[in-house]
């Protein structure tokens, strides 16, 4: 299937690394312009290098999406190297969790500030360029605790559960001017943390994934791959899912007990 996706500009948050990268692949290979921003501007570095040897146009900013003027530049770069912006990926973001009475003010602020505010920035930043393009795409990616909070999930499952309530309102707020707005509800799936977290045990990833997902109650068995969240990303970004707004997909091989 043609996405439709050739030469359309993208960005997308956290995109140099794990199931950022893979979908800054996905869109390369699509035929997108890809934007991408992370906080190592090493990792930035290699994957605008690997791309760029593919023929890919893509564009790597080092930034931290916590701060205003790093997502200032970001778009700013996107939209001068390319003169439009038709969609945007709110990826960044790292898991916080434990015990309600663990977390102090500043993990709150820390993680509400990562993956909310940074989205709410982002978002509010792109709208004047997605409306001169003639609509567009908002994709933001959460977690499964936004619908099916558990114990020991915060500040996680809160500020997801944030993020949800910001992807319904913006949908029926923004449609008008034909800009869709959807989440992506992620359970395990392969990330840069768990690479992180096998070398860190000494252990190999796959072992790891093997027991994440013989371990965890995912009815399909097994942990989600990157590029099977790719693919999904990469279809509601695109035309082909032109119909489909103010929606949170789960994308956890049918762990979570809500739909």
């Amino acid at each position: 299937m043609d996405l439709e996706l050739k030469d359309k500009v993208v960005l997308v948050t956290g995109g140099s690394d794990g199931l950022g990268a893979a979908l800054v692949r996905r869109l390369a290979a699509e035929g997108a312009r890809v934007a991408l921003c992370g906080r190592d501007p090493e990792r930035v570095g290699r994957v605008v290098k690997e791309l760029g040897e593919t023929g890919a146009d893509v564009l790597g900013v080092p930034a931290d999406v916590t701060r205003q003027e790093d997502l200032e530049r970001f778009l700013s770069a996107a939209e001068g190297r390319w003169g439009r912006i038709d969609a945007i990926v709110n990826n960044a973001g790292r898991s916080a969790a434990g015990a309600f009475e663990q977390q102090d003010d500043t993990v709150w602020g820390e993680d509400l500030q990562l993956k909310l505010h940074a989205s709410v920035r982002l978002t509010r930043l792109a709208l004047p360029h997605l409306r001169a393009a003639g609509g567009g795409s908002v994709v933001n990616v959460l977690a499964v605790s936004a619908k099916a909070p558990g114990a020991g999930s915060m500040p996680t499952s809160v500020s997801r559960a944030a993020g949800l309530a910001l992807t319904k309102a913006l949908s029926k707020e923004l449609g008008a001017d034909n800009i869709r707005v959807n989440a992506v509800l992620i359970g395990l799936v392969e990330s840069g943390q768990w690479v992180r977290m096998a070398e860190a045990g000494g252990r190999s990833v796959d072992e790891l994934y093997a027991t994440l997902g013989s371990g965890s109650g995912i009815p399909l068995g097994r942990v989600g791959k990157a590029t099977e969240f790719a693919d999904l990303v990469a279809f509601l970004l695109s035309p082909r899912a032109a119909y489909i707004s103010g929606t949170g997909i789960n994308f956890d091989g049918g762990m979570s007990p809500v739909v």
